[in-house]
């Protein structure tokens, strides 16, 4: 071991990295190797100092993956800062003891829920000349391992059977936490995360997840774990602590989503639905079709299958539009006008609706809880079913319009929270026990609608999390009133922005990966904090609100953790206008969330004065967003070009640099000599799925940069991109 450790330290000289991290990465690499409980991955590991993947190594251990947002998420991989069974097991570990504490005398139980990931090395991390026990890994058996070390700690387990076909969805197992009484939960998912992630994420007795400071407790319970025990799985098995749910089961969470249909009239018209490989084929399908719509699956993306390999760019989230193509083609052929669409762990939705002129058009999440919210609120008003201590609950980043379609209808509104379902969970928990938080007085069952703009909304207090199945019907109803009146999901929103004004709203989303990710994101927000902008793309800052400013109404920091959430500031720049900037909790992400509403809503506005608002506050909204990330990445040394910004999201910030420093220089070069550009194109960017991340900005870089034309066609094609107008 010694000889590798040399290697790694000769490896390790090379990079740029702080002596300190640097120091915690060796002394966890050196324990990795010599420990007999990481026997097993000591070939990868060897395998990773021969092909010399130092980086890699370096931010597989420079820490432990953090107990980030009620769990733990990242990339499967080998090293303390990597998913795999030692990260999963002693959080299980601290979760257990921690429930057999604050339940003292109590036969203490959880429930287990699993998605359908496979760790299928799609990032090319590892090589093949070496064993490798993650290889094949799966979320069922990591659950099973899950089980086997609540049994050991004393702890009942209730899960799906690992060897059969079942799985909880997220919402489904918020709702069986609470109807089983059981004090707890483990969800072994990554949502929508790459198909190379996985996770495990830790829910309380409410059927949500702690927030600070409890969520505090349990985070350094958990960093404090060296290692799990555990029992072998027939053991666990043979001694009765082991239950498996069945399909009988589910049928109480159907029946509580399906007792939500608003308009059980109205069905007509098909609906193409992908559950884009995931658990909503057995939540969210049986919802719509047991409520008599005409479902058509998308067969090239149904099979139950974590590589998730009919999802382009190997991202299988709804709030991504590149997700619907091939629904498209089946929506084509069956006459649809609606594609629905869920995460692997079937608590986010997605949309898209097709025109009165044919052309699809994809819904961003806060269009899609405005469409939710409106139907929901005239349906029960109109039906009698509006409590007079109705509430509206969302989140600091969730559009204001949410707001004000709820105050409309006469409904108290919390829309200040910070990010995450487990907040909105908090304030139903908190109504139980009190009947109140701050100015909200109501009863728990009085929740109408709580939603947020990560395309997810909660619609029963039975349900402590965002549920794609009631979203799916809820839209679904909508559709078919729509429809039966000869209206378009797309024509009700116009409505609502003719009544209630126009809102434009972007997520700037910007990938940081790594370390160094890490330290420019928290670079970003202290810059920000200590010197903020005055103006931004030539508009003055008014007020600048920063939640996590202990003077402010929120209070005093409660824990590390509630710092962590409230690490968010909004800059205001006056007429309603804003902008939020904040590093998400579950993903390597710097997250800025721009706001433009219309001057002033004008009641009963025409069309074309509709599309003049929208245009024009559209526009203003994007270049406020290009502007303060321009201004962000500066802060900490960066330049992007516009181009460059033009890059899809997924692509991470070293990479988006890479192309504007590197790639597209050369790119110029060999166009204006003539070369032949595929064979070097598919070199540096991949085949036709990877390279279609890039084609927008090269489009954009090809719209200034004054290529003869003949040059610029070539580049076209090596891309895939429509001929200029000029041709």
């Amino acid at each position: 071991m010694s000889d590798i450790l040399a290697s790694v330290r000769s490896g390790f000289d090379a990079l740029d990295l702080d002596p300190g991290l640097r120091a915690v990465a060796e002394s966890n690499l050196e324990r990795w190797l010599t420990e007999p409980a990481f026997a097993a991955y000591v070939p990868a590991l060897e395998d990773l100092v021969e092909r010399e993947q130092f980086a890699e190594l370096f931010d597989a251990f420079w820490q432990v993956l953090p107990f980030g947002t009620g769990g733990r998420r990242g990339p499967v991989g080998v090293g303390p800062n990597r998913f795999n069974p030692w990260t999963l097991g002693t959080s299980v570990q601290g979760h257990a003891e921690l429930l057999r504490e604050t339940h003292p005398g109590e036969d203490v139980s959880v429930v287990v829920a699993f998605d359908v990931r496979e760790f299928q090395d799609r990032r090319g991390i590892f090589g093949t000349s070496r064993s490798n026990p993650l290889l094949g890994l799966t979320s069922r058996e990591l659950a099973r391992q899950a089980a086997c070390v609540y049994v050991a700690n004393g702890v009942k387990v209730s899960m799906p059977d690992p060897d059969g076909d079942m799985f909880l969805a997220t919402p489904e197992l918020s709702l069986t936490i609470r109807r089983l009484g059981a004090h707890g939960g483990l969800n072994v998912s990554a949502s929508h995360n790459h198909p190379d992630d996985n996770g495990g994420k830790v829910y309380n007795h409410h059927g949500g997840q702690d927030v600070p400071p409890h969520d505090e407790i349990l985070a350094r319970r958990v960093e404090s774990m060296q290692a799990p025990r555990t029992v072998p799985w027939d053991e666990a098995l043979a001694e009765g602590r082991v239950e498996f749910l069945d399909p009988a089961d589910r049928s109480h969470y159907l029946a509580v989503v399906r007792r939500l249909a608003l308009a059980p009239e109205c069905r007509a018209g098909p609906i193409v639905f992908t559950n884009l490989h995931g658990v909503g084929l057995g939540s969210v399908l049986p919802v719509l079709e047991d409520e008599g719509f005409d479902v058509h699956l998308v067969p090239s993306q149904a099979a139950l299958d974590g590589g998730f390999p009919g999802v382009a760019h190997l991202a299988p989230n709804p709030e991504v539009p590149t997700c619907y193509g091939p629904g498209e083609a089946v929506a084509d052929a069956c006459g649809a006008d609606l594609i629905l669409a869920t995460d692997p762990d079937a608590d986010r939705i997605g949309a898209e609706v097709r025109d009165a002129e044919g052309r699809w058009h994809f819904l961003p999440g806060n269009e899609l809880l405005c469409l939710a919210l409106r139907f929901v609120l005239s349906r029960r008003r109109d039906t009698a079913r509006l409590p007079a201590d109705a509430y509206v609950l969302t989140t600091i980043v969730t559009s204001r319009l949410l707001g004000t379609i709820a105050r409309s209808y006469g409904c108290t509104v919390i829309d200040d929270l910070c990010v995450g379902f487990k907040y909105m969970a908090d304030v139903v928990a908190r109504l139980e026990t009190s009947g109140s938080w701050r100015h909200l007085r109501a009863q728990p069952a009085s929740l109408v609608f709580a939603g947020e703009e990560a395309h997810g909304l909660m619609l029963t207090p039975a349900i402590r999390e965002k549920d794609a199945a009631a979203a799916a019907l809820v839209l679904a109803e909508l559709h078919a009133v729509c429809r039966a009146e000869g209206r378009t999901l797309l024509d009700e929103l116009d409505a609502i922005h003719a009544r209630f004004g126009y809102v434009a709203n972007r997520l700037v989303n910007t990938v940081m990966t790594g370390s160094a990710g890490r330290q420019r994101m928290t670079a970003i927000q202290q810059s920000l904090r200590r010197d903020p902008p005055v103006e931004v793309d030539g508009r003055r800052v008014v007020a600048l609100h920063d939640l996590a400013d202990t003077a402010g109404w929120r209070g005093p920091l409660l824990s590390s953790t509630d710092f962590a959430n409230r690490n968010v500031l909004v800059f205001e720049f006056g007429g309603g206008r804003r902008l939020v900037v904040r590093p998400s909790g579950t993903e390597p992400k710097n997250k800025l969330y721009v706001e433009v509403p219309a001057a002033t809503p004008v009641e009963d506005l025409s069309a074309d004065e509709l599309a003049a608002q929208r245009e024009r506050c559209d526009a203003e909204a994007d270049a406020l967003g290009r502007a303060f990330q321009r201004l962000m990445l500066a802060r900490v040394g960066l330049d992007l070009p516009d181009f460059a910004q033009a890059v899809s999201a997924l692509v991470p910030l070293d990479r988006r640099l890479e192309f504007a420093r590197r790639d597209v220089p050369v790119l110029e070069q060999r166009a204006r000599q003539g070369e032949d550009l595929g064979p070097w194109v598919r070199q540096v960017f991949g085949d036709v799925d990877e390279r279609g991340l890039f084609a927008p900005g090269v489009g954009a870089w090809l719209a200034s940069a004054g290529l003869p034309a003949p040059v610029e066609q070539a580049v076209r094609v090596a891309f895939q991109l429509p001929a200029s107008a000029g041709d």
